[in-house]
C-alpha cells in the first residue's frame, strides 16, 4: 500500500513542510495519500542548488555517474511490485500494464548507465585546404548545465526516466516537476536517488502550484527545458523559454495503414491494433487512433477488431483480470464521450462501446467519422479508434499526412517499396513497418514533427540534447629532435 504521506525533494533531501497535495485513487476517486506541496521559494532554492551543483556534476567521472544509474536499476528491481502498485493506484493502470512500465523504467536506466561511459568525441581532419596544413581538431561533449524537466501523468515512471536518467548520464543537475495527478512515482524515484552519492543539489523533485512554475520555464540559469505533455501547453512554454534549448514531446493522433498485402494474418493485425488503441486506456501520445484499411480487408478486420474491443475487461485496475482501467479522471472521460456523441450526430457509427461510468469509458470503435470532427483532427487520448477504408495507397498516405500532428505511424505491408515510400513521404517522426505506431523501444530516437514536438528522446538522443560539443584546435609545429 501507499505511505500516508510523501515529501518532495529539494537539493537531494526530502522536505515535508505540509500535506497539501492530495493523490486520488483513479478508480475509486478516494484520496489515498498526500504529497508535500512546494512553494515559490522552494522552486527558487531548487534552481539555486542546481546552479551550485553544475561544476561538481560536470566533474563527476563517467564511471561514478554509471554507478548511480546502476544503483537505481538494482533498487527498482527490488521495489518493482511496489512501484507497479503505485502506478495502478495513482494512474489507474491495470497491474499487468503497470508491471510493464516498471520493466521499461529499469531498461531506460540500464541503457543510460551504459551510455554514461560512452561519451567520446571525434578527431577531425582540418587539413581541407593549404591554409589549414598542420592543424588538427578534436571534439568532446560536455554537459549543458542545469536542466528543467516537466512530465505528464500517463507514464509517471517511464517518461520521468526518459528525462532523469539521461540528465544523470550527461552530468546535468536537474529540477523535475512531475504531474500533480501522479506525483508519488517520481517521489519514490527521488527516494532511490537520495541513496546515492550524487553531489548536493544535483537533483530536486518539486510539486509547485501552476502559478509558481514560471522560473522552471523562464529562468536563464536553466540551460534546457524538456517538456512532455499537451500540444497547447508545450508551444506556450517554448515561447516563454527564452534562449535555452527546448525539447518538446507533444500530442498525436497516430494512424496505422493496413495495405492490400499486409504481410501478416488479419487476426494478428487485429491483436496489435487493439493493443495499440486500448492499452493504457488509450492515454498515450502514440495510441492508435486512426486505422486505414484497404477495401479488400476492411470488413474482416472490422469484425475482428470489434470482437477484441468487446473482449476487454473493464474495472478495478488492481484486479489481475482487468485489461481496461479508468481514464485519468471523469472530466477527461466526459470530454471524450462528448466527442463521440458529436461524431455520431454527424453520421458516424459506433460499432462497439461508447458508454461511460465515471472515469471508465468503454473501448470504442467507430467508422464514418467526418474528417473535420475532433475525434479525427485532435488527440483523443482515450480508448477510441476510428476505422476507414482506402483503395489507393497514395491516398492513404495523403490522409495520414492531412492532420497537423506527426509523431509516429504504423504500416502493415509486405511490399518493401511501399515501406520505403512511406518512410520517404509520411510527415512523422517515425514509421513502424509490420506493427502499430504505439511500438517504442526506449533506446530509439522518439519524437515528432509539425505540432507533435521538437527534438528527440531515447536515451542516447536525450544525452546529446543535454550536452554540447566543445572543440579543440591544435596547431602542430615541427617535430623536435630527440
Amino acid at each position: 500500500m501507499l505511505a500516508d504521506r510523501y515529501p518532495f525533494y529539494l537539493a537531494n533531501r526530502p522536505r515535508q513542510p505540509n500535506e497539501d497535495l492530495p493523490v486520488v485513487d483513479k478508480f475509486s476517486g478516494e484520496v489515498v495519500t498526500r504529497v508535500a506541496l512546494s512553494s515559490a521559494a522552494d522552486v527558487e532554492a531548487a534552481i539555486a542548488a542546481a546552479v551550485r551543483a553544475t561544476e561538481p556534476m560536470r566533474k563527476l567521472p563517467p564511471h561514478a555517474r554509471q554507478a548511480v544509474l546502476e544503483h537505481c536499476v538494482r533498487r527498482f528491481r527490488e521495489r518493482a511490485e511496489e512501484l507497479a502498485l503505485i502506478l495502478c493506484i495513482e494512474a489507474g493502470k491495470p497491474l499487468r500494464d503497470a508491471r510493464g512500465e516498471v520493466t521499461r523504467l529499469i531498461e531506460t536506466f540500464k541503457a543510460a548507465a551504459e551510455e554514461a561511459v560512452r561519451g567520446g568525441g571525434e578527431v577531425l581532419n582540418l587539413e581541407v585546404s593549404a591554409r589549414a596544413e598542420g592543424y588538427r581538431g578534436f571534439t568532446r561533449r560536455v554537459p549543458v548545465g542545469p536542466v528543467s524537466l516537466i512530465t505528464p501523468f500517463n507514464f509517471p515512471l517511464n517518461l520521468v526516466a526518459h528525462k532523469v536518467a539521461p540528465a544523470i548520464a550527461a552530468g546535468c543537475p536537474f529540477i523535475l516537476k512531475p504531474s500533480d495527478r501522479t506525483p508519488v512515482s517520481a517521489m519514490v524515484l527521488a527516494e532511490v536517488l537520495a541513496e546515492t552519492n550524487l553531489p548536493e543539489g544535483a537533483f530536486s523533485v518539486v510539486t509547485p502550484r501552476l502559478a509558481d512554475i514560471g522560473p522552471l520555464i523562464e529562468d536563464e540559469r536553466l540551460m534546457l527545458l524538456s517538456f512532455t505533455g499537451s500540444e497547447k501547453v508545450g508551444w506556450e512554454l517554448k515561447a516563454r523559454a527564452g534562449r535555452k534549448k527546448v525539447v518538446l514531446e507533444l500530442g498525436g493522433n497516430a494512424a496505422c495503414v493496413v495495405d492490400k498485402e499486409p504481410g501478416a494474418p488479419l487476426e494478428a493485425i487485429a491483436d496489435r491494433v487493439a493493443l495499440g488503441a486500448f492499452f493504457q486506456s488509450g492515454q498515450s501520445c502514440i495510441s492508435v487512433q486512426r486505422v486505414l484499411v484497404h477495401t479488400t480487408h476492411y470488413e474482416a478486420l472490422k469484425q475482428l477488431l470489434v470482437a477484441r474491443a468487446r473482449a476487454l475487461r473493464a474495472g478495478n485496475p488492481r484486479d489481475e483480470a482487468t485489461t481496461l482501467g479508468p481514464m485519468i479522471d471523469e472530466p477527461a472521460a466526459r470530454r471524450l464521450e462528448g466527442w463521440i456523441q458529436s461524431a455520431v450526430a454527424r453520421g458516424a457509427r459506433v460499432l462497439t462501446g461508447g458508454g461511460r461510468q465515471g472515469a471508465l469509458l468503454e473501448a470504442t470503435v467507430l467508422e464514418g467519422v467526418p474528417a473535420d470532427e475532433p475525434l479525427h483532427t485532435e488527440e483523443a487520448f482515450g480508448p477510441v479508434v476510428l476505422l476507414e477504408s482506402f483503395e489507393s495507397f497514395t491516398d492513404a498516405l495523403r490522409r495520414v499526412n492531412a492532420g497537423r500532428f506527426g509523431l509516429q505511424a504504423g504500416l502493415f505491408t509486405n511490399d518493401l517499396s511501399r515501406a520505403m515510400r512511406a518512410w520517404d513521404d509520411l510527415e512523422v517522426g517515425g514509421v513502424v513497418v509490420g506493427d502499430v505506431p504505439s511500438f517504442r523501444v526506449d533506446t530509439m530516437p522518439y519524437g515528432g514533427v509539425k505540432s507533435s514536438g521538437l527534438g528527440r528522446e531515447g536515451v542516447k538522443y536525450a544525452i546529446e540534447d543535454m550536452t554540447e560539443v566543445r572543440l579543440l584546435v591544435l596547431k602542430q609545429g615541427p617535430a623536435r629532435e630527440d
